[in-house]
């Protein structure tokens, strides 16, 4: 099993890898088709299905879905030009995708949010539709949007989770516990394998390149959400605290006398600055979603910052352990809140982020491993509930406290000798199923838990 720390870790935009990226890139996926296809085509639908029809308003996967058919990619999106697109098809009822014909597409009637037809191979799915002159459908093509900003169509999900085709790579792990077992009979650390596959698909300075671009994405984030103040779209009013909490933060540096919690508040605002702005449709890089987005960078930035000894070497060691770990959990479980709840997004990015930080304090594969265990065991269970379907409430403060239990995760970790009683495989499988068992009101819907309990207007 390969997947590229690229994969894991995506340059996109907010608030949603699962609902506002995967949709746009699986717009952009059916241009590509319509483009080698033999047919005229003269206009466009889409329907959306599941959790992407119950909160796609929240996560802006309509504009998402019409800007993608106008040919817009998330990792180059351009926020002004969007919105000229977006005010020009609207007026004219037209898209026009480079490569192709001018293509009628209404958004008032040519995108539905069908609330009572569910897709049967994923929470998030949708189906676009191509027509010719007299209106009739001539393309069709489901697609799933199945976390972090992944897609798959309907005939590659039954295919199996496991699609990767390339060349075999030297380190294949499909477990935590064959994970641990290369490593042990190699010599080589977590990051170290991961590392060969990475460089058997590509080479070191492409490596090198990549991981610090998003480590640089990742803290402008940061920057940009310490430095900005203001009330966040969607029609909830919730003011942006980053700024103010960070402006207090400084202030009280030098003190002789600070609580020793506060360090907790430092993580807290790292994470808070990125999913604000996530929120307000900023540019993100998916660790491994956009609605855990702050947990990873935040636990980066704090050792960075506030561990004595820190280096920035390490942060591709830290990239590369996380996305290690993050991957075998898209694979034996899910990413996608939609499908299995926040345990799968803010739990694994806090497993990522624990594991990233033992790494880079010494910790051994099994010392990583626990760490790891620590952060998912002590998230299971967690409902995805945002109030009104926007990635705000509670998922602001909870990738704070994500950040938190990453901090305490990988600390015990590091205490111990990497013997522990729960493996991380049990806790990966647990999740699964406890994402399978969980009612579909508590997962991404808005249906149930705070998103019902907390006035929304």
């Amino acid at each position: 099993m390969f997947l590229s720390v690229f994969d894991m870790f995506k340059v996109g935009i907010g608030p949603s890898s699962s609902h506002t990226m995967g949709p746009m890139v699986a717009a952009g996926r059916f241009l590509d088709l319509m483009r080698t296809s033999p047919f005229d085509f003269a206009g466009l639908r889409a329907s959306l299905h599941g959790s992407l029809a119950f909160t796609g308003v929240g996560h802006a996967t309509d504009r998402a879905t019409i800007l993608g058919l106008a040919g817009f990619a998330p990792q180059d999106y351009d926020a002004e030009k969007a919105e000229t697109t977006l005010a020009q098809i609207a007026n004219t009822h037209t898209v026009h995708p480079d490569g192709l014909p001018p293509l009628q597409f209404d958004p008032n009637g040519d995108l539905v949010f069908d609330y009572d037809r569910p897709l049967p191979g994923h929470a998030n799915g949708m189906t676009l539709m191509a027509t010719d002159a007299q209106g009739d459908v001539i393309l069709r093509q489901v697609y799933y949007s199945v976390g972090g900003g992944f897609v798959l169509t309907e005939e590659e999900l039954a295919q199996g989770k496991d699609t990767d085709e390339g060349d075999p790579v030297p380190f294949p792990f499909k477990s935590a516990a064959e994970m641990l077992e290369m490593a042990a009979r190699s010599g080589k650390t977590i990051a170290e394998m991961k590392r060969a596959n990475e460089i058997s698909r590509g080479c070191p300075e492409s490596l090198a390149k990549g991981t610090a671009r998003l480590w640089q994405v990742m803290n402008d984030c940061i920057e940009r959400g310490l430095a900005t103040d203001g009330i966040l779209p969607g029609g909830l009013k919730v003011r942006r605290r980053a700024k103010k909490i960070h402006d207090a933060l400084q202030a009280e540096r030098g003190m002789n006398l600070q609580a020793p919690h506060t360090i907790n508040d430092w993580m807290s605002v790292y994470a808070m600055a990125v999913n604000e702005e996530n929120a307000a449709g900023g540019q993100v890089v998916t660790a491994p979603t956009n609605g855990a987005a702050g947990v990873l960078p935040a636990v980066l930035r704090y050792y960075l910052d506030h561990v004595p000894g820190a280096s920035e070497k390490r942060i591709e060691e830290f990239l590369l352990t996380a996305a290690a770990i993050g991957g075998l959990v898209k694979f034996n479980a899910s990413i996608s809140g939609a499908e299995a709840g926040c345990q799968a997004e803010v739990g694994s990015a806090s497993a990522m982020a624990a594991a990233g930080l033992c790494a880079v304090m010494g910790g051994t594969p099994e010392q990583i491993e626990n760490a790891a265990e620590i952060a998912l065991e002590h998230h299971l269970g967690m409902t995805c509930d945002p109030v009104k379907g926007l990635v705000q409430v509670p998922c602001i403060e909870r990738n704070g406290l994500g950040a938190i239990k990453a901090v305490s995760a990988a600390s015990l970790a590091l205490r111990g000798d990497g013997q522990h009683f729960v493996p991380l495989d049990a806790a990966i499988e647990t999740m699964r199923q406890t994402g399978a068992d969980m009612h579909e009101k508590y997962k991404e819907t808005s249906l149930g838990g705070l998103a019902v309990n907390v006035p929304n207007c």
